[in-house]
């Protein structure tokens, strides 16, 4: 792909200031909805702000073991919702549950550790041949697949009671075909900043609705929720940091051994969707990230970064799909850029305005912006089989059995353990490619 900006290069402040804010917009609906999940389940009180703060800490450990050679940030990691259920329902208290999701995110960082050790021994050649085009390729294109649903939910969703699928379906369409339209044919820098003229464009279009449906008192035409805003009572406060909430004196041996199992064998599943997410990032910035700065490097950013993320805000963290397809679609690759949106992170969760204000953008709106996020991941994905040769039995029998199985939504349980579709789509299609490893050697 030609880059605007490469991974090294350092644009101008005014411009990383954008870059940082585009990049934030999009993480940061997934990265406060896993905390607003596990409170609906558990009747806990985890803070989004506290997430997003530590998904900025996170993002910097990430960028330091990885010498600022790979652009991408990390959010909270829809993966562990499992293991942060069990950390809750296992525990005593709530407050040891909150101690829990802290254990657990070690126990899983840990995991990252010893694998990145086993990569410095043996290399990454091996990962190629277990992992080649034609199981990586499909892998990624699932990944944008496996959202499509949420995209498409959200399209539909009013942030406010009463408000009309028709009135949220014209802001979201209205999000996504000016994100779309900009990145195409606007200027230089207007073609690095889409999701943000586009979030603004739908912000602005539900506002016009709200203010028409609200002064007629047509409640259909409201989707937009100000509640947050209303609800502002300072300028700065500090979030709610996990390591603060919880009550370390109730840990049982018993506990420990739950939340082990619970996160240690998800870690192992996150393993998978780390390599396809880095292979993805590497053919869209035209560097082997596994080489340099090497998978190695990046499993203990990932693994050590979810530590610090979950010590402040609760979760573990995981390179996000969104913040990837930011990059590839802007091709803006600087990591000065994604600094800035740690560093954004991090302040935007202690100015209260700010979070009230995030909040506030429309369920539908985000729809639009990830409608462009979700399917240029799994355009990425199609474009890496582009080399594949599909007369081949193997590859053709492969390619389906991952985007069936990836396609078709399948997840497997084993008690507390989920493995979810990307990684069930994974796993067969490596067995799968084994079992057919004969073909070429027959031919």
């Amino acid at each position: 792909m030609n880059l605007v900006y490469g991974i090294k290069d350092k644009p101008r402040f005014g411009q990383v200031v954008l870059f940082a804010l585009q990049q934030l917009l999009a993480i940061m609906a997934a990265t406060i909805a896993v905390p607003a999940v596990v409170n609906s389940v558990t009747g806990s009180a985890m803070s989004a702000s506290a997430a997003m703060f530590g998904a900025g800490v996170g993002s910097i450990v990430y960028l330091l073991f990885t010498k600022s050679s790979s652009p991408v940030f990390l959010g909270s990691s829809f993966a562990f919702l499992g293991p942060m259920f069990t950390a809750f329902g296992g525990a005593a208290s709530m407050a040891v549950g909150y101690a829990g999701l802290i254990i657990g995110a070690v126990m899983a960082g840990l995991v990252y550790v010893i694998l990145a050790v086993v990569v410095k021994v043996s290399g990454v050649k091996w990962i190629d041949k277990l992992m080649p085009p034609v199981i990586i390729g499909p892998t990624v294109a699932i990944i944008g697949l496996s959202l499509a649903a949420n995209a498409i939910g959200d399209l539909g969703t009013s942030s406010s009671e009463g408000g009309s699928v028709y009135v949220c379906l014209i802001c979201g369409l209205v999000t996504l075909f000016v994100t779309v339209l900009v990145s195409t044919y606007g200027k230089r820098m207007m073609k690095l900043i889409p999701f943000i003229i586009g979030i603004l464009a739908g912000y602005f279009c539900a506002s016009m609705f709200a203010l028409i449906g609200n002064n007629t008192g047509n409640a259909s035409l409201v989707v937009i929720n100000y509640k947050a805003l209303h609800e502002v009572s300072t300028i700065f406060s500090l979030p709610e940091f996990t390591f603060l909430k919880g009550d370390w004196s109730g840990i049982t041996a018993a506990y420990l051994l739950t939340v082990f199992v619970a996160y240690v064998p998800v870690a192992f599943v996150v393993f998978a969707e780390h390599l396809a997410d880095h292979k993805n990032l590497s053919s869209i910035v035209g560097v082997n990230l596994l080489e340099n700065p090497g998978l190695d490097r990046t499993l203990l950013g990932d693994g050590i970064g979810s530590m610090f993320g979950a010590f402040f805000g609760g979760c573990p963290n995981t390179t996000y799909g969104e913040s990837i397809a930011t990059v590839a679609i802007t091709r803006n690759a600087s990591t000065v850029s994604i600094w800035g949106a740690a560093v954004a992170c991090i302040l935007f969760s202690m100015v209260t305005p700010l979070v009230a204000f995030l909040e506030t953008i429309p369920s539908c709106v985000m729809g639009g912006v990830c409608i462009a996020l979700y399917g240029f991941i799994a355009a990425s994905g199609l474009k890496m089989l582009q080399p594949v040769d599909l007369n081949k039995n193997r590859n053709l029998f492969v390619a389906s059995v991952i985007f069936i199985v990836g396609v078709g939504g399948m997840t497997v349980t084993f008690g507390a353990v989920e493995i979810r579709t990307v990684a069930c789509a994974l796993i067969l299609g490596i067995l799968t490619n084994i079992m057919l490893s004969k073909e070429k050697d027959e031919e």
